[in-house]
Formats: structure tokens, C-alpha cells, sequence
């Protein structure tokens, strides 16, 4: 069931929990955080992503690709916020702060290490969830099987160390907050077939998974 979309900020305000529907066109945004890590990397990823996402999902969302600052409260306006990057991430206590109250509140991370940034961001989400440790979330999950079905977990999309693709997840009271791609490269897959020259077949796999994520943020309840 599709939920009730309104601005976050507004109902983290009131203590309020969240839902989300398309009355209006959503906005997704990419991460921008601090610590020298190419924030800014895949600059085509997400806005192919979009267009996939309202071509074969026949979802609301604005076109372009907004910007938003960990530490910012323009996050909680967005329902969906990627992050990806090669190298490293800091997180100030701020910061961490607004992440974790973002999450809490009804928001969804996605992070796709671009190849780099993994031995960063499991500090950093320390520092956002102490509690909780990233878990690998089981293929049986709801996030695989959306509108497109991966029963064996993510595709792999580029080498990085040759290991297998992993799907990490944090979860927040029973509520899957964070879900954490590692050796898979899904952004990589979704940019502009020019840009990596990957075959279709490896791009349009990268995309339904992407296209999965940005459903079960949406709809998740």
C-alpha cells in the first residue's frame, strides 16, 4: 500500500510517524557529507534511476537530482536519499544526529560504495546507530522482490575485490533504515551506458534492483 507523503521535517517536528504517497512528485536527493570522499561521484546514476523508476514503475518523481548536506534539515524532504563515493566520510556528532533522527523519523538511506568507501562508512554509521550493526538482509527480503525479483541477491555489476555482492542493512526496530550495497556497484550501472561501457543486460539488472530499493522506501510500511 502505497503511503502518505508529506515533508519530513514537519512531522519530525510533531514527533509524528511518517508516511508517503505520490500526491505530488516525490524528490529523491544524494548525500553530500564531509571528509574528502567523492560525494559527488555517478553524476548520471540517480537521474537514470528516476526516469526508470517513473517509465516502468509509473512513479511521481521530480527529474532531477537534489543535493541535501547530512547535517542539513532539507533532508526531511526527501523520502529517499543515496549516498556513494570511492574514499573517505566523516561525520560530525551533528551530523550523525540529524541522520539518525531522519532515519528514525521514516526516511531510507541507501549507500553504494563506489569502491572505497566501505572501511569509512561502517565507522560513520556507528556514530548514527551505536546499537545496531549492519546485518546482511536475507534474499527472502521484501526489497528483492518489488517489482522485479532477484532471488539471489544483488547483481554484481563491476569486480571491485572479486567478491560476492552483499546487501547490509541496518535495522532500526524491526524497520529496515539503511540498506548498504557492497561489491555490487549498482550506481555504476545505472549511469549512461557511455560512461562504463557496460553490457545492457548487466545495466538494465542494476536498474530493477535500484528500482526495487526506491519502491520499498516508498511503499515500505
Amino acid at each position: 500500500m502505497t503511503k502518505l507523503f508529506r515533508p519530513l521535517f514537519l512531522v519530525a517536528i510533531l514527533g509524528l510517524s511518517l508516511s508517503f504517497i505520490s500526491v505530488n512528485s516525490y524528490q529523491l536527493a544524494k548525500l553530500k557529507y564531509n571528509g574528502g570522499g567523492d560525494w559527488y561521484a555517478n553524476k548520471t546514476a540517480l537521474p537514470n534511476l528516476i526516469s526508470y523508476c517513473n517509465r516502468n514503475l509509473g512513479m511521481n518523481i521530480h527529474p532531477s537530482e537534489e543535493v541535501v548536506e547530512v547535517g542539513s534539515p532539507k533532508i526531511f524532504n526527501y523520502p529517499f536519499v543515496h549516498m556513494t563515493g570511492h574514499g573517505n566520510v566523516v561525520f560530525s556528532p551533528a551530523e550523525a544526529s540529524n541522520l539518525r533522527q531522519y532515519l528514525i523519523a521514516g526516511g531510507f538511506l541507501h549507500i553504494d560504495d563506489n569502491y572505497g568507501m566501505d572501511k569509512f562508512i561502517r565507522i560513520e554509521l556507528k556514530k548514527v546507530f551505536p546499537e545496531l550493526d549492519l546485518v546482511e538482509i536475507p534474499f527472502d527480503h521484501p526489497i528483492y522482490h518489488q517489482k522485479y525479483n532477484f532471488n539471489n541477491g544483488l547483481p554484481k555489476v563491476h569486480e571491485h575485490d572479486n567478491k560476492p555482492p552483499q546487501g547490509l542493512g541496518l535495522l532500526y526496530q524491526g524497520r529496515l533504515v539503511c540498506f548498504y550495497t557492497f561489491e555490487c556497484d549498482l550506481g555504476d550501472g545505472w549511469e549512461d551506458q557511455s560512461v562504463h561501457n557496460d553490457p545492457e543486460e548487466i545495466r538494465q539488472k542494476a536498474l530493477q534492483m535500484g528500482a526495487n530499493i526506491v519502491s520499498f522506501a516508498l511503499t515500505d510500511d
